[in-house]
């Protein structure tokens, strides 16, 4: 989780040049639109499949995800590229949270932290289920709530992250 301390530190780096307390409303009313985004998020991946990704992550070049398994992260780019390949592959996948926690840094920028299971069902009929760790950085565009960077790593029983160290 190396790549962890990266997105806090890019989340701290964001968040001084646009100082700005929030009241608790204003925290609770981020934190409610966030949720609802993610909710939305996973709902339209369960219907439309991997490509309804699309219509939430922030495509700017400052974009960047790391995936589970890998150890470097992805550009815009990249990330479009593995999705368009995988989605064809797979039948249905669907996620929840088992935990999510939004903290909002200002009126355009929050992290989150989640804990996820995830059911993939391939073309063939085979189901992977799996359990995922997740950090974020949510940046508020003209249109909308979009993932802006992050981490996912797979998470075995014990509670260890399956990336590489």
């Amino acid at each position: 989780m190396r790549y962890f301390i990266l997105v806090i530190l890019c989340c701290i780096m964001i968040s001084c040049n646009e100082v700005t307390y929030l009241t608790q409303d204003e925290k609770k009313e981020i934190e409610d639109t966030i949720q609802q985004v993610l909710n939305n998020y996973y709902s339209d991946i369960k219907v439309h499949g991997l490509t309804a990704e699309f219509k939430y992550l922030d495509s700017s070049n400052e974009f960047f995800w790391v995936p589970p398994g890998y150890s470097r992260p992805l550009s815009y780019d990249s990330v479009a590229a593995v999705l368009n390949r995988s989605a064809p592959a797979l039948k249905a996948v669907e996620n929840t949270f088992d935990t999510l926690h939004i903290i909002p840094l200002s009126r355009s920028i929050a992290i989150y932290t989640a804990r996820i299971h995830s059911i993939v069902t391939d073309t063939q009929n085979q189901v992977t289920i799996t359990n995922l760790v997740e950090t974020g950085v949510l940046i508020k565009r003209p249109d909308g709530w979009k993932l802006h960077n992050g981490q996912t790593a797979i998470i075995d029983d014990r509670g260890n992250t399956g990336n590489n160290p």
